[in-house]
């Protein structure tokens, strides 16, 4: 590739994520997320919260219910993340990716790289959790991408712990 070529393709890229990154953009995104979210998750988004953060050895992501009222969520959650961490596990980040699209940043090497990640579902008294943990550098990285990326598209259904 010629040295204008690259230039051109990279100012492309520049304007791609500006665009990517606007408001409308992330509002519109948001909005798709949360209207498909039924064909991937049991539960209601609007009755929860997914729960990201971010650790030395991996990450933790939570869905608990905002309100004590809608106690009728648990069990979904519960189900629904017993087994995406079962999928996750051997490998299969196919449901996140319907939602978000196969190119979600990380899921390429978290899928890869499954051997080396230790998945554990936990149930919490207003939901569950999943915890990720690894020790190699490349893998907590694409997982801390993953879980970036997921608190962009989920926007006011997701928080950052």
């Amino acid at each position: 590739m010629t040295i204008p070529g690259l230039i051109r393709l990279l100012a492309g890229f520049v304007l791609a994520g500006a665009f990517l990154a606007s408001p409308a953009y992330s509002q519109d995104r948001q909005g798709m997320i949360h209207s498909m979210g039924a064909q991937v998750m049991p539960f209601s988004l609007a009755k929860t919260l997914h729960v990201f953060e971010m650790t030395e050895s991996g990450g933790i992501q939570q869905v608990v219910i905002r309100d004590q009222a809608d106690s009728d969520q648990i069990p979904m959650i519960r189900m629904h993340l017993q087994h995406e961490a079962m999928l996750f596990s051997s490998g299969n980040y196919s449901d996140p990716a319907s939602l978000h699209g196969t190119q979600m940043p990380g899921v390429k090497e978290l899928t890869e790289g499954a051997a080396e990640i230790h998945i554990e579902f936990e149930p919490l008294p207003n939901g569950a959790q999943i915890v990720f943990s690894t020790s190699d550098l490349h893998l907590l990285t694409a997982l801390h991408r993953w879980f970036g990326a997921q608190l962009s598209d989920h926007g006011a259904d997701a928080a950052y712990r």
